[in-house]
């Protein structure tokens, strides 16, 4: 099954991955274990959580016969990236926002 490449966006875009990670936040979890929580294939599954491990929000880990899935730093750091940038320019506007309110006001 060849595994697509996608960017962050595209990666967190879909619901289903989100979910997965969300699930992961609260703890580390077989892929089986992920499984139970989706109406989809364990093929499926598996996409999903190599597609996330490709991006580097997952790792996977084999311990004996099960492969633990485990959030990863990797692949939010793009996406904090992004955000402060924004939080920037937006913290910005605000600043001069203020400061030109601040000098309308009457003394």
């Amino acid at each position: 099954m060849a595994i697509p490449t996608l960017d962050t966006f595209q990666v967190i875009g879909d619901p289903s991955r989100r979910k997965m990670l969300l699930l992961l936040s609260e703890d580390s979890l077989t892929i089986n274990s992920l499984a139970d929580n989706f109406d989809m294939s364990r093929p499926a599954v598996s996409k999903h959580v190599k597609i996330l491990e490709t991006a580097g929000f997952i790792s996977i880990q084999d311990m004996g016969r099960e492969r633990y899935c485990t959030l990863k730093k990797d692949g939010f750091e793009e996406l904090q990236a992004w955000l402060n940038y924004f939080d920037q320019f937006w913290t910005s506007k605000l600043k001069k926002l203020e400061t030109l309110l601040n000098n309308k006001l009457p003394n």
